[in-house]
């Protein structure tokens, strides 16, 4: 019998690497109108607020590479909080999103990085994080140079935009997926048709806690 032909290499698939970006914030924020300007370039006044998570997926061709970009956007309301942490996982990039005309969305900024210090892996180090403030073409209550200090005090890129508009929305997701390209360890698992490799965050061990859901590691 002849032998088995060797697995195809990556080059057979469509694409280079598949990245995955998470946009969080506040309900009302403007997610997934900013979405849906950079995958579709239209824009919906009325568009209902996210149920749970939705995604949806750009081909893209940066720097000689083919990217597969996958960008879950997921819901700001309370009760759908139980249904993301598991969306985090093998995530390279977050975006978090607040509303220039509302500072409460600004505020709540430090609920939202707790949640990706506690689900992203090294404690939040381990993906790439930008700060967008969105509608900037209304009135703002939040001045720019305190959300760029506050963003730049936590390790964040900084942009502001307005979906509605489309300033500043295209360069939003591109900078996020310039900085994973010039990173090789979030492009280790992001090569098609090539085994995972689990990388995990230093162990913590100061509350007992095993909680397989904050392993540090990247799969999916």
């Amino acid at each position: 019998m002849a032998p088995l032909p060797p697995p195809a290499p990556p080059k057979s698939f469509p694409y280079d690497h598949l990245f995955k970006l998470l946009m969080i914030g506040d309900a009302g924020v403007g997610k997934s109108s900013m979405l849906l300007r950079f995958t579709d370039d239209s824009f919906d006044d009325h568009i209902q607020s996210t149920i749970g998570v939705d995604f949806k997926v750009k081909h893209l061709d940066v720097m000689d590479k083919r990217i597969k970009l996958t960008v879950w956007d997921t819901a700001g309301q309370e009760r759908f909080r139980t249904l993301t942490s598991s969306y985090y996982r093998g995530a390279q990039g977050v975006v978090m999103v607040y509303d220039v005309t509302r500072r409460d969305s600004f505020e709540n900024l430090e609920q939202w990085l707790k949640e990706v210090m506690l689900y992203s892996p090294n404690n939040g180090e381990g993906v790439v994080k930008l700060l967008v403030g969105n509608k900037i073409d209304l009135e703002r209550k939040v001045p720019r140079e305190e959300a760029e200090a506050w963003a730049r005090s936590q390790g964040m890129l900084f942009l502001e935009a307005s979906a509605k508009t489309k300033t500043g929305i295209k360069q939003c997701f591109m900078e996020v997926v310039h900085k994973i390209l010039e990173d090789p360890e979030l492009l280790v698992n992001t090569v098609p048709g090539r085994p995972k490799i689990q990388i995990r965050a230093p162990p913590r061990r100061n509350n007992g806690d095993n909680d397989d859901d904050d392993d540090g590691g990247f799969c999916c």
